[in-house]
């Protein structure tokens, strides 16, 4: 009987089963816990935040004079200089002393927390330091006589949707290193990079100093993009955390500027929101001209393209080719340019030109005549320069024999030796010879006699006697100079 009831309080399999199935929910429970835990310590900086001192270095960094319109002076020509000279690192150095972030942060703060106030001193400054970047950069292009179009000037003129993306993300990185308690010194300065809000500035100059309105546009477009990304970022981190409203003991005032503030703070999205789109899709559509050209232009071995005029405001596509176009190929490449849809809808316009292939052949003709007019007289040239240098040598080997008759006719080697050994008895052997000796200016033709003596002595008496067979030997054959080897 004991037995039956120990075996009743047994658990059935299905009830194992089930409890097994209860413990992994929980220790799934507990990892989605803890990996919850860990992913909110990892990504939350609200507790680290420091309102106060936030709100107080943003409007610090707000007002502009004094010392800070000489900052921004000094950042301006250090970046016009460098982009002139296309150098980066230059215009790196600029984009990290200028002050223009102070009142872009003081916009976006003061729509999120309804300070209409600081609002409005961040919109005078912001306006004066921009008006005096442009003035400034003006005056530096209008004066400075190097005006090329480098890079660096060119690459601020068509911004694109990464430009978006960089300024929207570099706001949101500075704003929350703004709100961190120890503001981190290094993430403003990688902002300050990241963002280039100089270069813009300067390069609108650039284009109204040459009259070059379009670089201007483009870049004030650029700059613009920066602004409004940078504030728009600000204006979300703050909402994000929580960012105390201004009180006003007014209850109307403060229902007309928490409006105001919204309306602004609308039409800041608003700009920012079709930018976004519109650079978006400016984008797309080039990336798909390029490979429109690419794969469709350039791969194709019949097609010389001569020259190609994209435009995406007006869109159309201009190809001029050289040679002859047939009404097949251009039809072919106006179905082809349907595969592309960012560019689908675009006017492709294809120009050749028929008598284009036979003058190029012409000038390719009249071209290979010259360079072998060309050949032909250099290589005449340089026969000239063998014959010339033929009779040259002819003629120095006829003056070296006449110079060997003569030596030859005036003196007896034979003879000068007997006497040398008579007046020399230690004098073993002597040589006589001409040899030809060069300064690498000039080579000139010397006498020089080689004796050899039966007993070494001391130097001094072995210069003695040299001296005295030289002496001897140039009397003898009659030689303005002898030498002694």
């Amino acid at each position: 009987m004991s037995e039956n009831t120990q075996g009743s309080n047994e658990p059935t399999q299905d009830q194992k089963v089930e409890q097994q199935k209860e413990a992994i929910k929980q220790d799934a429970k507990g990892l989605f816990k803890s990996a919850s835990r860990f992913l909110k310590e990892l990504l939350d900086f609200r507790e680290d935040t420091d309102r106060e001192s936030t709100i107080e270095l943003i409007k610090a960094d707000i007002p502009f004079k004094g010392a800070t319109a000489w900052i921004l002076i000094c950042s301006i020509f250090i970046a016009s200089i460098g982009l002139n000279a296309n150098s980066i690192p230059v215009v790196i150095g600029a984009m990290l002393i200028s002050p223009l972030m102070g009142p872009i942060l003081g916009m976006g703060m003061s729509i999120a927390v309804n300070d209409i106030d600081t609002l409005r001193k961040s919109l005078i400054n912001f306006g004066v330091m921009v008006l005096l970047s442009v003035f400034t950069a003006w005056l530096f292009f209008l004066l400075f006589p190097l005006k090329e179009e480098s890079s660096e000037l060119l690459a601020r003129t068509k911004p694109d949707v990464r430009d978006v993306l960089i300024a929207f993300f570099g706001g949101l990185a500075l704003i929350i290193a703004r709100t961190k308690k120890g503001t981190i010194a290094s993430v403003i300065f990688g902002v300050a990079i990241a963002t280039a809000l100089m270069p813009p500035l300067c390069t609108v100059g650039f284009g109204l100093a040459i009259g070059k309105y379009e670089y201007a546009l483009g870049a004030i477009y650029l700059f613009t993009i920066n602004t409004i990304f940078i504030a728009l970022a600000t204006f979300l981190v703050l909402k994000l955390l929580k960012f105390p409203m201004l009180r006003y003991a007014n209850s109307a005032k403060r229902k007309r500027t928490a409006r105001l503030a919204s309306f602004v703070a609308l039409l800041v999205m608003i700009p920012a929101i079709y930018t976004f789109w519109v650079t978006l899709n400016e984008s797309r559509a080039q990336g798909d001209y390029e490979n429109f050209m690419a794969q469709e232009i350039e791969a194709n071995e019949n097609l010389y393209l001569r020259k190609d005029i994209y435009s995406y405001d007006n869109k159309t596509l201009k190809l001029f080719f050289d040679g002859e176009i047939s009404d097949a190929t251009i039809s072919d490449l106006q179905n082809e340019i349907l595969n592309y849809p960012k560019i689908s809808d675009f006017q492709l316009m294809v120009r050749g030109n028929k008598s284009r292939g036979i003058d190029q052949v012409s000038k390719a003709y009249d071209r290979a005549i010259e360079e072998l007019d060309r050949l032909q007289n250099t290589n005449e040239a340089l026969n000239t320069q063998v014959t010339e240098l033929k009779s040259k040598i002819a003629e120095l080997e006829e003056q070296i024999e006449k110079n060997n008759m003569v030596a030859s006719s005036a003196f007896s080697y034979k003879n000068v030796a007997k006497d040398a050994k008579i007046r020399f008895p230690d004098l073993e052997a002597l040589g006589y010879g001409k040899v030809l000796k060069s300064n690498f200016l000039k080579v000139d033709t010397v006498q020089v006699i080689f004796p050899k003596w039966k007993f070494r002595v001391s130097d001094s008496l072995h210069g003695l006697r040299e001296r005295a067979l030289r002496e001897w030997i140039t009397k003898e054959i009659k030689a303005d100079t002898l030498h002694v080897e």
